[in-house]
């Protein structure tokens, strides 16, 4: 099954606890209050992602319709695959549009890491180019001036180096036409341990 984000792992896991303690599934309106959405469409949208990923299945006209999946043992193929999530910006700030494709890369990189696309010419100098595909470790800390993908309150993530500093963080772009971006609303997704270029 492909990874999940962190708002989806939480939308399931309450699935999971509703169904236990009471036996059936939370409405959809019970799922977009436990997450604070203000209108039922943001938790359709996670609902329609763990649907196309394999967890849950929902049938039609019924308020209790959501039914979770077992688990199913990830087959050869997936084994030698990573998950393409999305595609980053390697410019200005973007929104991360969540994709269900596989990118395979056999066994050179380790379990949980995943795949972005770049688009973009602010890492040039760091020879990551727009096309490029970045394989990430996910993971929350980085060390001072490694490569990173954070993300920002308004969900939308970049591609820079990660330079922490007193009360905000220096996103350092690898091209010298590029001026740095100040934040202090960002965290880190993960760490880029690769970089796959098609020629």
């Amino acid at each position: 099954m492909e990874e999940l984000t962190e708002k989806q792992e939480r939308v399931l896991a309450y699935i999971r606890d509703e169904f236990k303690q009471s036996g059936s599934t939370p409405t959809i309106r019970e799922i977009a209050d436990f997450m604070g959405f203000r209108s039922p469409n943001g938790a359709v949208g996670h609902l329609v992602a763990l649907e196309r990923k394999g967890h849950i299945t929902r049938g039609e006209n019924k308020s209790r319709s959501i039914r979770l999946v077992k688990p199913r043992k990830s087959n050869h193929s997936d084994a030698q695959s990573l998950p393409l999530v999305g595609r980053v910006a390697a410019g200005a700030m973007t929104e991360a549009v969540e994709q269900s494709e596989r990118i395979h890369f056999g066994k050179i990189f380790q379990k949980g890491d995943f795949v972005l696309e770049v688009q973009g010419d602010s890492m040039i100098d760091a020879h990551i180019e727009s096309g490029d595909y970045v394989v990430v470790k996910k993971q929350r800390v980085a060390d001072r001036g490694d490569i990173v993908v954070v993300r920002d309150d308004d969900d939308e993530a970049t591609l820079k180096y990660w330079f922490p500093e007193k009360g905000r963080v220096r996103l350092q772009p690898a091209n010298k036409k590029m001026k740095a971006i100040y934040r202090r609303d960002v965290q880190v997704v993960g760490v880029v341990v690769g970089v796959v270029r098609k020629f």
